[in-house]
């Protein structure tokens, strides 16, 4: 299937490490590797006429070394099936090499059952189609790894943080422990987030404008906490190392975050 440019956007951030030098001898480049992100809305990359709407995505690579490449695939609106159908996982598994990495978040449109083109089952099509990333990761070479949704804002009378997913991350966390798949458990460290900043302090964090109250989108000062959650996940799973990572605990200034015109 033909994607357009809008559709595979990549947020390709990061160089490959200067080459190192011992002596008179030039040691061989170190090939820098791409995390590549398949996911929806909350991930993806967004466009100068939906700003201040911030994906995590966009906010990760200034919590990596330069040396690894963030390829942003996320996209509005799919679902682990849709994303599939669509050919967006085939392009990724197109270009993706040994020793990268495939990043795997779904559940928000998996969720919608009255959307035959989007829902999965928890503990059965959904399950079946992260197979196909993690196979497919793997028979390239790369590394396979599951991340749970990130959590909606949601808070009942009491002022408790309500999770929105089901059996989803449940259902995730099965398949990680089966495949032996790396989990960063993003759901359940986003729930404990927003209940500790509270139902008003979290309004900071996702999109609420004058003219919009979303419960589900972030703005820059959300996706950066979402992102750095990702990043320790990743060095705690020892998906990434020490080095990899960078910035888990120092500022990030909002103005880093950038909407860029969308391309047709």
């Amino acid at each position: 299937m033909s994607l357009t440019r809008r559709q595979v956007a990549v947020a390709g951030l990061g160089v490959p490490l200067a080459l190192a030098v011992t002596g008179t001898a030039q040691a061989a480049p170190r090939r820098h590797r791409t995390l590549y992100i398949a996911g929806d809305s909350t991930a993806a990359q967004k466009y100068a006429d939906a700003a201040p709407e911030t994906g995590w995505g966009t906010a990760l690579p200034f919590l990596l070394h330069r040396h690894l490449t963030v390829a942003n695939h996320a996209v509005n609106g799919r679902s682990s099936k849709s994303f599939v159908d669509e050919g967006r996982l085939e392009a990724i598994l197109s270009s993706i090499r040994p020793g990268d990495f495939l990043l795997v978040q779904f559940a928000h449109n998996d969720e919608k059952t009255t959307d035959p083109t989007r829902h999965t089952e928890p503990w059965s099509t959904y399950q079946e189609y992260l197979r196909m990333y993690v196979d497919g990761a793997r028979a390239r070479g790369a590394r396979p790894v599951l991340a749970t949704a990130v959590e909606r804002r949601r808070f009942d009378a009491d002022g408790r943080a309500v999770p929105s997913h089901g059996e989803y991350p449940a259902a995730m966390r099965a398949l990680a422990a089966e495949e032996r798949v790396a989990l960063l458990d993003v759901q359940a460290l986003s729930l404990a987030l927003w209940q500790e900043l509270g139902a008003e302090e979290t309004k900071k964090y996702f999109n609420w404008t004058a003219a919009e109250q979303d419960n589900t989108h972030f703005n820059p000062p959300g996706a950066i906490a979402v992102a750095r959650l990702v990043a320790r996940e990743l060095l705690r799973t020892r998906v990434l190392a020490p080095h990899d990572v960078r910035r888990l605990d120092a500022e990030i200034p909002e103005s880093w975050i950038t909407w860029p015109e969308a391309v047709a």
